[in-house]
């Protein structure tokens, strides 16, 4: 995977995670060629890398991703204007669950704060979906109720953490597990992680149109 190879190359001490992110990869492709959708969550920084990934997924990251004619001309005949129509791109399904601050704050104030994720994803998910746990610690307690309950619906997992993989490494198919320990550490080597995998997504999915 090109993207991968650039990342590591970039920074030589990801490479132990290497196989996991090109798992993921594998797995996040199979979801948008089944028409299934990303659920993303985390907390903090971890919750602005959530809505930060789907910003990458769900319009033109290192490519422009320009509709073929066909959609092109067809939404331009609702629009009244090609120009306008033409501007759109093309996207990859992912929601960041952690931007849906009223019904959050609703169920966390009158149900249980813990399962505020996994109420989302258990409402949201579908068959072909994906799930991305966000948790520099691996144990965030609503992170991880959402691993569980994505698991138990039938929805393959994928995490990002630390080091030690916390609780969610025995939860999820995929945990990447970056080498550090301290939250903004962890933080910092997320980033590229997940640029790396939007990119590698983006050369699959629109790279040849």
């Amino acid at each position: 995977m090109k993207n991968v190879t650039i990342l590591i190359e970039r920074y030589p001490t990801l490479s132990v995670c290497r196989a996991d992110i090109e798992k993921a990869v594998e797995l996040l492709h199979n979801c948008y060629v089944n028409k299934g959708t990303i659920l993303l969550c985390g907390n903090g920084g971890s919750a602005a890398d959530a809505e930060h990934i789907s910003g990458e997924l769900l319009k033109g990251f290192l490519m422009r991703r320009t509709p073929d004619d066909a959609t092109v001309n067809k939404i331009a005949e609702h629009l009244g204007s090609y120009e306008m129509a033409s501007k759109l791109q093309g996207g990859i399904p992912a929601i960041p669950l952690t931007s849906l601050s009223s019904v959050l704050s609703a169920f966390a104030n009158d149900v249980d704060p813990e399962l505020v994720f996994g109420q989302l994803v258990y409402a949201f998910g579908r068959e072909n979906d994906a799930f991305v746990g966000l948790s520099t610690s691996g144990n965030s307690k609503n992170v991880v109720r959402a691993a569980q309950i994505a698991k138990a619906i039938g929805i393959p997992a994928i995490a990002m953490t630390g080091e030690s993989g916390g609780k969610l490494k025995d939860i999820c198919d995929v945990t990447i597990r970056v080498p550090a320990k301290e939250t903004y550490q962890v933080q910092e080597y997320h980033l590229p992680v997940y640029h790396a995998i939007c990119a590698e997504l983006e050369d699959r999915v629109f790279g040849s149109k």
